[in-house]
């Protein structure tokens, strides 16, 4: 398998550096967080930015306002994002899953409705996939569609949804079958969360994200036309969504960025004269590499139009491994400069607290890389 970038790729990259160093210059430094309405304001006009020239969505077919550039470019573009702290904000999640999805499995009308305003990067969208007793057992979610006339009663509540306080619509789970129907009782919707009977209350986090909410529904009321896919199948939409969401965000990108850095300072302050601190920093930036390569496995999948695998469980587990190698050396070789807020050392390690966690458990890639790839037995 061959991951040499082509030239088209390449001078793709190129381009896009050359652009985010004119756009972004002081970005990190007044970013105040996922989440913050700095962040959300900054992201709704950049993101209208890269649509004026094709590169908001340059992987979606033509024919769905896309540039019909395959994976390797939609890649190259999260690599370089990510690097820089995302400043598309939650479109990272239109552009990767919502849209391709309802491409997928939507309806001529929803995709009328809803793909253009994503391709002109004028609307956010949130997943509402966790609830307060499903959350890595997503089956067991209770949230419930009921039929009524030509629509829908919404009832239920999801929890650590992100950026559905800035959102306008949400990629909702809910339960359309019976308890006992398990996967096959659940459906996709998507909500307008400006519908009478959302409420959504904010999270506070412990490592200064403020990303994270609450959603409640309250008989909810919403037209068939907001079903994605066939009613009670929508665990099919599930998984692939899953999939793509596990390697959606490059975040390694970012720590391999964080650890060049760190060696620079380490260097110049005489630290890296010590094999123990070498030591480190070789170890961390291998997993880096690793997980490059790893989620680099499944966007060949993609590329090929192959069916989403269990390669994506492992980059995932793959690039929490960097992360937390990265934020853990960050706070044993700054010291305590690592933990002043806003610094690079400080924010590492506070991304690498929720890596674990965002896109799917750490704990749950690992169980299903030992049964979908080991093919060790359950206990």
């Amino acid at each position: 398998m061959e991951f040499a970038w082509n030239e088209a790729d390449a001078a793709f990259r190129r381009e896009l550096v050359e652009f985010l160093d004119r756009e972004l210059v002081g970005w990190e430094r007044s970013e105040t967080g996922l989440g913050s309405a700095v962040h959300s304001d900054f992201s709704r006009g950049f993101v209208r930015r890269l649509a004026e020239r094709g590169w908001l969505t340059p992987h979606w077919p033509e024919e769905y306002g896309g540039g019909g550039q395959g994976a390797w470019q939609h890649f190259v573009l999260g690599e370089e994002m990510w690097k820089r702290g995302e400043p598309r904000g939650p479109q990272y999640m239109n552009v990767n899953w919502v849209g391709p999805s309802v491409i997928k499995y939507g309806t001529q009308e929803q995709k009328r409705r809803i793909l253009p305003p994503i391709t002109r990067g004028e609307v956010f969208w949130c997943q509402g996939f966790s609830e307060p007793e499903a959350g890595t057992d997503l089956a067991a979610l209770k949230t419930r569609a009921v039929r009524d006339g030509d629509g829908y009663v919404l009832t239920g509540q999801k929890i650590w949804t992100s950026y559905a306080n800035e959102a306008d619509h949400c990629f909702l789970l809910a339960r359309t079958g019976s308890a006992a129907d398990g996967r096959d009782g659940i459906s996709v919707f998507l909500l307008p969360l400006r519908t009478p009977g959302v409420e959504v209350r904010r999270i506070s986090g412990f490592v200064g994200d403020h990303s994270f909410n609450e959603v409640f529904l309250t008989e909810a009321r919403v037209g068939a036309d907001c079903l994605l896919g066939e009613e009670n199948k929508g665990w099919e939409i599930v998984r692939r969504t899953l999939a793509y969401e596990r390697v959606g965000a490059p975040r390694y990108a970012r720590a391999a960025l964080v650890l060049d850095r760190m060696a620079e300072r380490c260097r110049a302050d005489g630290l890296l004269s010590d094999s123990g601190v070498r030591e480190r920093f070789g170890q961390a930036r291998a997993l880096c590499e690793a997980a490059r390569v790893l989620v680099y496995r499944v966007i060949d999948e993609r590329a090929k139009a192959k069916e989403p695998s269990a390669l994506a469980n492992q980059a995932r587990a793959a690039m929490v491994q960097a992360e937390r190698a990265v934020g853990d050396l960050a706070l044993d070789a700054l010291g305590g400069e690592a933990l002043v807020e806003g610094a690079l050392g400080d924010a590492q390690f506070r991304n690498s607290l929720g890596a674990g966690i965002a896109a799917g458990s750490y704990e749950v890639q690992l169980n299903l890389i030992s049964r979908l790839i080991l093919k060790l037995p359950k206990e």
